[in-house]
């Protein structure tokens, strides 16, 4: 690798990491960064997914007190991103990316919509929470559900997982932004881990590339998740309502326009 080549991917990596920290996408800045140095495609994503879910270390590390007071509803969606992921995993090595390469915008722009319009969505609906504060059970198993679909979607690809799961968590009732966070950035790490551990297995990381994001992933993620708390919750929900807006636009013209 030449040093041109190491400093766009630990650069690459810094910013994906960075920005999976406050909302998820970060894949959509290191898949084509690879793809510009020559990797294959489906290398390129795997390469990608252990780069990035190594550096959540320090985004999970940086979140760990906001993740204590999130436990009850780890234990819930824990089983099915497991699940989830592996399978997206298996998925990858076995089918073509296209079907899901033009699914991919739609999604991300569809949960960004949703997050942006979640309160006012939540009352009309009566999402949430009863009148006596408790939880609607099928919404709670409907939330389940969905994660299961966004771990098969993350295992596969990943990008915008983030903006989907904080959709989902806002629907249910969750509030705290950075509480969200640290429970969208643990489970997103367990859904990416899993599909590793397929990658790894199936011989498609390219490890020189891979430890090299790795160094740049750490540190985006821990200067994403510590600077992400000291902003106010209302610019953090307009900070990741614009990076999904444009995320998708990025992926739309990508893919219809290019």
């Amino acid at each position: 690798m030449s040093p041109t080549e190491i400093i766009a991917l630990v650069l690459a990596a810094a910013a994906a990491g960075a920005i999976n920290a406050v909302a998820g996408g970060g894949t959509l800045v290191t898949f084509p960064v690879l793809l510009l140095f020559g990797t294959a495609p489906v290398v390129a994503n795997a390469t990608s997914t252990l780069a990035l879910v190594l550096g959540t270390a320090g985004s999970i590390f940086s979140f760990r007190s906001r993740i204590a007071m999130v436990k009850p509803w780890l234990r819930r969606f824990l089983p099915v991103s497991l699940a989830g992921g592996l399978l997206g995993g298996i998925l990858l090595t076995r089918t073509s990316n296209e079907f899901f390469a033009k699914l991919v915008p739609f999604l991300i722009l569809f949960a960004t919509l949703l997050f942006f319009a979640q309160g006012a969505f939540r009352q009309f609906a009566g999402f949430g929470e009863k009148h006596d504060g408790s939880l609607r059970h099928h919404h709670v198993r409907a939330a389940v559900v969905f994660q299961f679909a966004v771990a098969v979607y993350g295992g596969y690809f990943g990008a915008g997982i983030g903006i989907l799961m904080l959709a989902s968590l806002g629907f249910i009732g969750l509030r705290n932004i950075h509480e969200m966070n640290g429970l969208k950035t643990l489970l997103g790490s367990m859904i990416n881990l899993v599909a590793t551990i397929w990658f790894v297995a199936a011989g498609l990381i390219d490890w020189p590339r891979a430890l090299i994001m790795t160094v740049g992933a750490l540190g985006g993620y821990f200067l994403g998740a510590h600077f992400s708390q000291r902003i106010p919750q209302r610019a953090v929900r307009r900070l990741i309502t614009t990076i999904g807006i444009i995320i998708a636009g990025l992926m739309f013209y990508k893919e219809f326009w290019r």
